[in-house]
């Protein structure tokens, strides 16, 4: 089965299979954003699961620009030791541990009471939901030159508390998704404008990451392979930001797609596209595959072990699996002795859909609180009462993140 062939990377390291935990967001930090005693325990249960290759849920490079309250911040050395509990827990069982390192731009919510930043002061569209999210300050000079420094410093940290690798997250519609994006990033400098212009950020951010890192320390990037909005970040610009990565020393690059506003990440898009309900970007993949020198992985939606096969029988180097490992997270091994387990949640049929998109997110970490505890998972919940136990523990983690920087102020 080539699903549990090895894969070497260009910087020479390499993971014993091609399956992934992709990334999910946990919110599941401490009182300081370090890791908890929750977050060792679930990524404990996915390092014997038998991944080849773990990616944490965002790690945030700033405290004051979250995608969540309870995310995990590494900007400075104070909790460095609780990080490097983290990396061994991951890496216990042979697989490669990698940061998702991330800023989230206008995708913050407006309740935690911070600054939000983007390319252009262009608000999210989120319908009756829109009041949620300020409308962001437009970045000046220093503040870019100031993210792309905190990127490559957290990757820095990343290495020195011993994980092997950071995946910088260019997709799903936060920071350095609404540079890349015509619809968000309506610049006129050398930050706007043309795709070289549009991925200037992400490219300088890729370079002072390298900068700071050993050659045997991997550099990944995630990036949408469409942000499935008319007139917003297309497969064909995607593409050429590949082309971009190519001659930079970037390890692998990751195929998503969609953002706040177009899930497609969930199986939803908003131009009009259907999404297969399997390995929703493979055919994107594909393309992407052409011009990428360096391996590409796919990630939405797989849960069979046949999918994961003809994934990489495609061409495609990995596959990211996120929901199925929340609810198994023996998955790989259970596919490695010829069990088919094909775990999945119920499907949301609301008629609100960025209500539904909430709801999904609420199920799958309602999966991952019971594997924090060291319980079983309950992918039959019902949505609606993962939502309501979801937003509960979000206010009681908003009051104490508002709490805290007022201190940190």
């Amino acid at each position: 089965m080539k699903v549990f062939e090895k894969l070497v990377f260009p910087n020479g390291s390499d993971i014993p299979n091609r399956i992934a935990k992709a990334a999910m967001e946990e919110n599941m930090a401490d009182i300081n954003h370090a890791p908890s005693e929750e977050l060792m325990r679930l990524y404990q249960a996915w390092a014997d699961g038998g991944v080849g290759l773990i990616i944490t849920g965002n790690v945030m490079v700033d405290r004051r620009a979250m995608t969540g309250p309870g995310g995990v911040v590494l900007e400075n050395e104070q909790h460095l030791d609780t990080f490097k509990r983290w990396a061994q827990i991951g890496r216990s069982k042979g697989a490669q541990v990698w940061l998702q390192i991330n800023h989230p731009g206008r995708q913050m919510q407006s309740n935690l009471g911070q600054d939000t930043w983007a390319p252009s002061a262009v608000a999210l569209d989120l319908g009756k939901m829109s009041d949620r999210f300020n409308t962001p300050i437009e970045m000046n000079q220093d503040m870019i030159q100031e993210v792309i420094d905190r990127f490559a410093n957290t990757a820095r940290l990343g290495e020195k508390a011993g994980f092997t690798g950071v995946e910088i997250h260019a997709a799903h519609g936060y920071l350095l998704s609404q540079f890349l994006s015509p619809l968000s990033n309506k610049r006129q400098d050398q930050w706007g404008g043309s795709l070289e212009n549009r991925a200037r950020i992400l490219i300088e951010i890729v370079k002072a990451v390298r900068a700071v890192v050993s050659e045997s320390f991997t550099v990944a990037v995630k990036l949408n392979s469409a942000d499935f909005q008319r007139g917003g970040f297309s497969a064909e610009d995607a593409q050429q930001v590949v082309q971009m990565l190519n001659g930079l020393a970037v390890d692998l690059v990751e195929l998503s797609g969609g953002s706040y506003e177009a899930p497609a990440m969930q199986g939803q898009a908003r131009d009009g596209r259907t999404l297969a309900r399997e390995a929703y970007f493979l055919e994107f993949a594909q393309e992407i595959r052409k011009v990428a020198k360096m391996p590409v992985m796919v990630t939405g939606g797989i849960r069979r072990k046949q999918v994961a096969e003809q994934v990489i029988e495609s061409g495609v180097d990995m596959v990211g699996i996120a929901t199925a490992l929340a609810i198994e997270p023996n998955l790989p091994h259970q596919w490695q002795q010829g069990q088919n387990t094909a775990p999945e949640l119920q499907p949301i049929q609301w008629k609100n859909k960025t209500l539904a998109s909430l709801a999904n997110m609420a199920t799958v970490k309602f999966q991952l609180r019971k594997l924090s505890l060291g319980k079983h998972p309950n992918p039959k919940v019902s949505p609606l009462w993962a939502l309501i136990l979801q937003q509960a523990a979000m206010a009681r983690r908003t009051r104490l993140y508002k709490n805290q920087m007022r201190h940190y102020a």
